[in-house]
């Protein structure tokens, strides 16, 4: 999953908090999303995954959420203005206004 998340290089950093500087908010995000997939749930809600990210870092989460839905994993996932290589991913989309 470290590899899979591209997580290697803080591996063996702490998470850090509030007394105690870890892991960048990206990496935290990512280790968050892998400690949920550990577990090879059947239903993977996500609120925001790709927020905070870099465009490459976001396209690399959902390009890794759609290969986990791709093998029968149920996502949910609520997104704010994807780029269109994400938007591209999505199998199924409901648009929300107001």
């Amino acid at each position: 999953m470290i590899s899979r998340l591209q997580l290697n290089n803080c591996r063996d950093t702490a998470i850090g908090g509030m007394a105690l500087k870890g892991i960048s908010g990206g990496e935290r995000k990512r280790t968050c999303i892998g400690y949920e997939l550990i577990t090879e749930p059947n239903l993977l809600l996500l609120d925001e995954p790709t927020s905070g990210l870099d465009s490459s870092t976001a396209f690399r989460i959902i390009n890794l959420l759609k290969k986990e839905a791709d093998n029968g994993m149920t996502i949910v996932a609520t997104i704010h203005q994807p780029s269109g290589e994400i938007f591209q991913l999505f199998d199924r989309l409901m648009v929300l206004q107001d």
